[in-house]
């Protein structure tokens, strides 16, 4: 299941950065920027360029790896019980360090934050989703349900895509940037 869920995911997220499709892979680089701790207000290291043909190279391998799952699941070789268990230790430090990440992206100046504050519709359910998919991805793994563990990181990763591809009201558009108010 895991070898479906990442061909999934990297064939979607490759395609749809290395052609930055509606600004994917600008939206990508500056989200990126943004959810970097510590990371400082200076030039980034690398590049919109460099993001975009290492997602090309998920574009190009995600296929391939979902292809091989796809038979894995077809043979009856895996199926949503083929992970094995974890201990319990690994599920606590998973849930800090979960906790610590959603407490960061939804602080006022976290990324659902403020995708929350400026979409409506789509984007919201977007984020809830994204947001839920987190916590049943811990459930999950603490339960000892590894695939279905690894279905709610391929939901989330969805939903995130669908974010990346959301249209943001602070962006300009295509007439150029609004004129300023007197």
């Amino acid at each position: 299941m895991f070898l479906v869920a990442w061909g999934v995911f990297a064939t979607a997220f490759g395609w749809i950065v290395a052609t930055d499709f509606r600004g994917a892979a600008r939206r990508f680089h500056a989200m990126s920027r943004a959810a970097t701790p510590f990371g400082g207000a200076g030039a980034s290291v690398v590049g919109v360029g460099f993001v975009r043909a290492v997602a090309g190279v998920f574009g190009l391998i995600g296929p391939f790896v979902l292809g091989a799952g796809l038979l894995e699941l077809w043979r009856g070789e895996a199926g949503l019980d083929g992970l094995p268990p974890v201990p319990a230790w690994f599920v606590v430090c998973q849930a800090l360090v979960a906790g610590v990440g959603l407490w960061t992206m939804w602080r006022r100046s976290g990324m659902l934050r403020r995708e929350w504050d400026a979409g409506t519709g789509l984007r919201r359910a977007a984020v809830v989703v994204l947001t839920a998919s987190f916590v049943a991805f811990l459930v999950t793994l603490g339960l000892g349900q590894g695939g279905w563990a690894v279905v709610s990181w391929l939901v989330g990763g969805l939903c995130g895509l669908t974010l990346l591809l959301g249209r943001r009201t602070d962006q300009p558009s295509a007439a150029g940037p609004a004129p300023a108010n007197p």
